[in-house]
Protein backbone atom coordinates (compact mmCIF):
# COMPACT_ATOMS: atom_id res chain seq x y z
CA UNK A 1 0.00 0.00 0.00
CA UNK A 2 1.36 3.42 -0.99
CA UNK A 3 2.05 6.07 1.66
CA UNK A 4 -0.29 9.06 1.61
CA UNK A 5 1.29 12.41 0.68
CA UNK A 6 -0.66 15.68 0.64
CA UNK A 7 0.02 18.23 -2.09
CA UNK A 8 -0.95 21.51 -0.43
CA UNK A 9 -0.10 23.97 -3.24
CA UNK A 10 0.97 24.20 -6.87
CA UNK A 11 3.86 22.00 -7.97
CA UNK A 12 5.31 21.43 -11.47
CA UNK A 13 3.50 18.77 -13.47
CA UNK A 14 6.57 16.54 -13.71
CA UNK A 15 7.08 16.57 -9.94
CA UNK A 16 3.40 15.92 -9.35
CA UNK A 17 3.53 12.95 -11.72
CA UNK A 18 6.61 11.51 -10.00
CA UNK A 19 5.01 11.87 -6.58
CA UNK A 20 1.81 10.24 -7.82
CA UNK A 21 3.81 7.35 -9.19
CA UNK A 22 5.58 6.73 -5.87
CA UNK A 23 2.86 7.64 -3.37
CA UNK A 24 -0.87 8.02 -2.94
CA UNK A 25 -0.94 11.73 -3.75
CA UNK A 26 -3.84 13.68 -2.31
CA UNK A 27 -4.43 17.17 -3.69
CA UNK A 28 -5.80 19.66 -1.17
CA UNK A 29 -7.39 21.75 -3.93
CA UNK A 30 -9.62 18.79 -4.80
CA UNK A 31 -10.62 17.97 -1.21
CA UNK A 32 -13.43 19.26 0.97
CA UNK A 33 -12.79 19.91 4.69
CA UNK A 34 -14.61 16.64 5.39
CA UNK A 35 -12.37 14.78 2.92
CA UNK A 36 -9.27 16.13 4.64
CA UNK A 37 -10.57 15.33 8.11
CA UNK A 38 -11.26 11.74 7.05
CA UNK A 39 -7.61 11.09 6.13
CA UNK A 40 -5.86 13.59 8.43
CA UNK A 41 -4.57 10.87 10.75
CA UNK A 42 -2.85 9.07 7.85
CA UNK A 43 -0.95 12.02 6.35
CA UNK A 44 2.68 12.19 7.43
CA UNK A 45 4.07 14.34 4.59
CA UNK A 46 2.85 17.63 3.14
CA UNK A 47 4.43 19.18 0.06
CA UNK A 48 3.95 22.88 -0.58
CA UNK A 49 5.67 25.72 -2.44
CA UNK A 50 7.56 28.82 -1.41
CA UNK A 51 4.64 31.18 -1.87
CA UNK A 52 2.00 29.14 -0.02
CA UNK A 53 0.93 29.53 3.61
CA UNK A 54 1.09 26.66 6.09
CA UNK A 55 -0.42 27.81 9.36
CA UNK A 56 -0.26 26.42 12.88
CA UNK A 57 -3.93 25.52 12.55
CA UNK A 58 -3.25 23.54 9.38
CA UNK A 59 -0.35 21.71 11.02
CA UNK A 60 -2.46 20.93 14.10
CA UNK A 61 -5.21 19.53 11.86
CA UNK A 62 -2.82 16.77 10.72
CA UNK A 63 -1.93 14.80 13.88
CA UNK A 64 0.39 12.35 12.09
CA UNK A 65 2.32 15.01 10.17
CA UNK A 66 6.11 14.61 10.31
CA UNK A 67 7.49 16.45 7.25
CA UNK A 68 6.70 19.64 5.33
CA UNK A 69 8.70 19.72 2.09
CA UNK A 70 8.82 23.16 0.47
CA UNK A 71 9.35 23.56 -3.27
CA UNK A 72 11.35 26.77 -3.01
CA UNK A 73 14.21 28.32 -1.11
CA UNK A 74 11.91 30.67 0.82
CA UNK A 75 9.76 29.15 3.55
CA UNK A 76 8.41 32.26 5.27
CA UNK A 77 4.84 31.11 4.56
CA UNK A 78 5.38 28.06 6.79
CA UNK A 79 4.90 28.47 10.52
CA UNK A 80 8.25 26.87 11.30
CA UNK A 81 7.86 27.50 15.04
CA UNK A 82 4.58 25.59 15.03
CA UNK A 83 6.22 22.77 13.07
CA UNK A 84 9.04 22.54 15.60
CA UNK A 85 6.56 22.54 18.48
CA UNK A 86 4.95 19.50 16.89
CA UNK A 87 8.21 17.77 15.97
CA UNK A 88 7.59 18.29 12.26
CA UNK A 89 10.66 18.68 10.03
CA UNK A 90 10.71 21.31 7.27
CA UNK A 91 12.83 21.12 4.12
CA UNK A 92 13.39 23.54 1.25
CA UNK A 93 15.42 23.75 -1.98
CA UNK A 94 18.37 26.11 -1.43
CA UNK A 95 21.38 26.55 -3.68
CA UNK A 96 20.00 25.20 -6.94
CA UNK A 97 18.16 28.42 -7.82
CA UNK A 98 20.89 30.89 -6.85
CA UNK A 99 22.23 31.49 -10.36
CA UNK A 100 18.84 32.00 -11.98
CA UNK A 101 17.70 34.47 -9.33
CA UNK A 102 20.97 36.38 -9.58
CA UNK A 103 20.72 36.43 -13.38
CA UNK A 104 17.22 37.90 -13.30
CA UNK A 105 18.29 40.43 -10.67
CA UNK A 106 20.95 41.77 -13.02
CA UNK A 107 18.45 41.63 -15.88
CA UNK A 108 15.99 43.75 -13.91
CA UNK A 109 18.74 46.17 -12.95
CA UNK A 110 19.72 46.65 -16.60
CA UNK A 111 16.14 46.77 -17.87
CA UNK A 112 15.16 49.36 -15.28
CA UNK A 113 18.21 51.60 -15.59
CA UNK A 114 18.25 51.53 -19.40
CA UNK A 115 14.43 51.51 -19.64
CA UNK A 116 14.50 48.61 -22.08
CA UNK A 117 10.79 47.78 -21.81
CA UNK A 118 9.81 51.42 -22.26
CA UNK A 119 12.14 51.65 -25.27
CA UNK A 120 10.42 48.70 -26.94
CA UNK A 121 7.03 50.31 -26.36
CA UNK A 122 8.41 53.57 -27.75
CA UNK A 123 9.23 51.84 -31.04
CA UNK A 124 5.99 49.86 -31.16
CA UNK A 125 3.92 52.99 -30.59
CA UNK A 126 5.68 54.88 -33.40
CA UNK A 127 7.64 57.20 -31.15
CA UNK A 128 10.94 56.65 -32.95
CA UNK A 129 9.39 58.08 -36.10
CA UNK A 130 8.93 61.36 -34.25
CA UNK A 131 12.00 61.70 -32.03
CA UNK A 132 14.79 59.91 -30.21
CA UNK A 133 14.20 58.00 -26.98
CA UNK A 134 14.96 59.69 -23.67
CA UNK A 135 18.42 59.22 -22.22
CA UNK A 136 18.82 56.60 -19.51
CA UNK A 137 21.09 55.72 -16.57
CA UNK A 138 24.52 54.09 -16.76
CA UNK A 139 25.11 50.85 -14.85
CA UNK A 140 28.85 50.24 -15.25
CA UNK A 141 30.79 51.88 -12.44
CA UNK A 142 27.65 52.73 -10.45
CA UNK A 143 27.19 52.08 -6.73
CA UNK A 144 25.26 48.93 -5.85
CA UNK A 145 23.89 48.37 -2.35
CA UNK A 146 22.77 44.84 -1.52
CA UNK A 147 20.38 44.08 1.34
CA UNK A 148 21.06 40.47 2.32
CA UNK A 149 24.43 38.89 1.56
CA UNK A 150 23.51 35.23 1.50
CA UNK A 151 24.01 32.88 -1.44
CA UNK A 152 21.94 35.00 -3.82
CA UNK A 153 23.33 38.34 -2.66
CA UNK A 154 26.87 37.06 -3.16
CA UNK A 155 26.02 35.70 -6.62
CA UNK A 156 24.60 39.11 -7.60
CA UNK A 157 27.71 40.84 -6.26
CA UNK A 158 29.97 38.60 -8.36
CA UNK A 159 27.98 39.47 -11.47
CA UNK A 160 28.00 43.17 -10.60
CA UNK A 161 31.79 43.09 -10.36
CA UNK A 162 31.86 42.40 -14.10
CA UNK A 163 30.21 45.82 -14.53
CA UNK A 164 32.87 47.44 -12.32
CA UNK A 165 30.18 48.39 -9.83
CA UNK A 166 31.13 49.67 -6.38
CA UNK A 167 29.51 47.13 -4.06
CA UNK A 168 28.41 47.56 -0.45
CA UNK A 169 25.98 45.51 1.60
CA UNK A 170 23.84 45.33 4.72
CA UNK A 171 23.29 42.07 6.58
CA UNK A 172 22.73 41.05 10.21
CA UNK A 173 26.50 40.72 10.46
CA UNK A 174 29.60 41.51 8.42
CA UNK A 175 31.24 38.73 6.40
CA UNK A 176 34.95 39.20 6.83
CA UNK A 177 35.77 36.80 3.99
CA UNK A 178 33.98 38.96 1.41
CA UNK A 179 35.71 41.80 -0.44
CA UNK A 180 32.71 44.12 -0.27
CA UNK A 181 32.13 47.05 2.08
CA UNK A 182 29.79 46.38 5.00
CA UNK A 183 27.32 49.11 6.03
CA UNK A 184 25.60 48.44 9.34
CA UNK A 185 22.69 50.83 8.81
CA UNK A 186 20.29 50.16 5.92
CA UNK A 187 19.36 53.82 5.48
CA UNK A 188 23.04 54.70 5.22
CA UNK A 189 23.49 51.96 2.62
CA UNK A 190 20.62 53.40 0.58
CA UNK A 191 22.10 56.89 0.77
CA UNK A 192 25.41 55.54 -0.56
CA UNK A 193 23.82 53.60 -3.46
CA UNK A 194 22.64 54.31 -6.97
CA UNK A 195 20.88 50.94 -7.04
CA UNK A 196 19.54 49.10 -3.99
CA UNK A 197 19.13 45.35 -4.48
CA UNK A 198 16.80 43.49 -2.09
CA UNK A 199 17.94 39.92 -1.38
CA UNK A 200 16.71 39.50 2.21
CA UNK A 201 14.46 36.55 3.10
CA UNK A 202 10.80 37.14 3.92
CA UNK A 203 9.22 36.82 7.34
CA UNK A 204 8.37 38.95 10.34
CA UNK A 205 11.98 40.01 10.89
CA UNK A 206 12.31 41.68 7.49
CA UNK A 207 8.76 42.93 6.91
CA UNK A 208 8.77 46.49 5.60
CA UNK A 209 12.54 46.96 5.92
CA UNK A 210 12.49 49.02 2.73
CA UNK A 211 10.35 51.86 4.06
CA UNK A 212 9.86 55.55 3.35
CA UNK A 213 13.11 56.71 5.04
CA UNK A 214 15.14 54.12 3.11
CA UNK A 215 13.53 55.11 -0.19
CA UNK A 216 14.09 58.79 0.53
CA UNK A 217 17.74 58.05 1.29
CA UNK A 218 18.06 56.17 -2.02
CA UNK A 219 16.83 59.38 -3.60
CA UNK A 220 15.39 60.78 -6.83
CA UNK A 221 18.21 59.29 -8.92
CA UNK A 222 18.13 55.93 -7.14
CA UNK A 223 16.52 52.69 -8.26
CA UNK A 224 15.20 49.73 -6.25
CA UNK A 225 15.41 46.12 -7.43
CA UNK A 226 13.55 43.38 -5.50
CA UNK A 227 13.94 39.68 -6.23
CA UNK A 228 13.37 38.41 -2.66
CA UNK A 229 9.90 38.75 -1.14
CA UNK A 230 7.29 41.46 -1.59
CA UNK A 231 6.88 41.72 2.17
CA UNK A 232 10.38 43.17 2.58
CA UNK A 233 9.27 46.36 0.80
CA UNK A 234 6.59 48.71 2.11
CA UNK A 235 4.66 48.69 -1.16
CA UNK A 236 2.57 51.76 -0.34
CA UNK A 237 5.74 53.73 0.43
CA UNK A 238 7.28 52.50 -2.82
CA UNK A 239 4.28 53.64 -4.84
CA UNK A 240 4.35 57.04 -3.14
CA UNK A 241 8.08 57.41 -3.82
CA UNK A 242 7.63 56.60 -7.51
CA UNK A 243 4.66 58.90 -7.93
CA UNK A 244 6.30 61.82 -6.10
CA UNK A 245 9.64 61.47 -7.86
CA UNK A 246 11.42 60.57 -4.63
CA UNK A 247 12.67 57.45 -6.44
CA UNK A 248 13.80 57.18 -10.06
CA UNK A 249 12.56 53.66 -10.77
CA UNK A 250 12.09 50.08 -9.68
CA UNK A 251 12.53 46.55 -11.01
CA UNK A 252 10.24 44.10 -9.21
CA UNK A 253 9.82 40.34 -9.42
CA UNK A 254 7.85 40.05 -6.18
CA UNK A 255 4.88 41.83 -4.64
CA UNK A 256 3.00 42.15 -1.37
CA UNK A 257 -0.19 40.36 -2.48
CA UNK A 258 0.72 38.02 -5.30
CA UNK A 259 -0.55 37.49 -7.91
CA UNK A 260 -2.22 40.89 -7.49
CA UNK A 261 0.02 43.74 -8.63
CA UNK A 262 -1.16 47.29 -7.88
CA UNK A 263 -2.34 49.07 -11.01
CA UNK A 264 -0.16 52.04 -10.11
CA UNK A 265 2.94 49.86 -10.60
CA UNK A 266 1.82 48.85 -14.08
CA UNK A 267 2.26 50.74 -17.36
CA UNK A 268 5.01 52.93 -15.89
CA UNK A 269 8.07 53.71 -18.01
CA UNK A 270 10.29 53.68 -14.92
CA UNK A 271 9.07 50.36 -13.48
CA UNK A 272 9.83 46.87 -14.82
CA UNK A 273 7.71 44.07 -13.38
CA UNK A 274 7.92 40.30 -13.73
CA UNK A 275 5.63 37.59 -12.25
CA UNK A 276 7.82 36.09 -9.49
CA UNK A 277 9.77 34.19 -12.12
CA UNK A 278 13.37 34.53 -10.93
CA UNK A 279 13.90 30.78 -10.46
CA UNK A 280 11.56 29.75 -13.25
CA UNK A 281 13.86 28.11 -15.76
CA UNK A 282 13.45 24.52 -16.90
CA UNK A 283 16.85 23.60 -15.54
CA UNK A 284 16.36 25.04 -12.08
CA UNK A 285 12.80 23.82 -11.61
CA UNK A 286 14.01 20.29 -12.43
CA UNK A 287 16.69 20.60 -9.74
CA UNK A 288 14.20 22.00 -7.23
CA UNK A 289 11.86 19.09 -7.97
CA UNK A 290 14.74 16.65 -7.49
CA UNK A 291 15.51 18.08 -4.04
CA UNK A 292 11.87 17.91 -2.96
CA UNK A 293 11.66 14.29 -4.05
CA UNK A 294 14.97 13.36 -2.42
CA UNK A 295 13.86 14.86 0.89
CA UNK A 296 10.57 12.93 0.82
CA UNK A 297 12.29 9.69 -0.15
CA UNK A 298 14.87 10.19 2.61
CA UNK A 299 12.19 10.77 5.23
CA UNK A 300 10.22 7.63 4.32
CA UNK A 301 13.49 5.64 4.32
CA UNK A 302 14.44 6.92 7.76
CA UNK A 303 17.55 8.60 6.37
CA UNK A 304 18.88 12.14 7.08
CA UNK A 305 17.03 14.87 5.21
CA UNK A 306 18.95 16.37 2.30
CA UNK A 307 18.16 20.07 2.78
CA UNK A 308 16.42 20.68 6.11
CA UNK A 309 15.52 24.20 7.15
CA UNK A 310 18.16 25.26 9.70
Amino acid sequence: MKQKVLKQAYLPDALTAELRDRYELLELAQMSPADLAAVAGEITVVITNGEAVVTREFIDALPALKLIAVFGVGYDGVDVAAARDRGVAVTHTPGVLTDDVADLAIGLLLATSRRIVAAQKFIEQGGWQQSGFQWTRKVSGARLGILGMGRIGQAIARRAQAFDMEIAYNDPKAHSQLPYRYVADLTDLAAQSDFLMVCAPGGAGTKGLINQPVLEALGPQGMLINISRGSVVDEAALVQALESGTLAGAGLDVFADEPHVPAVLQQRDNVVITPHMASATWETRREMSRLVLENVIAWFAGEPLVTPVP
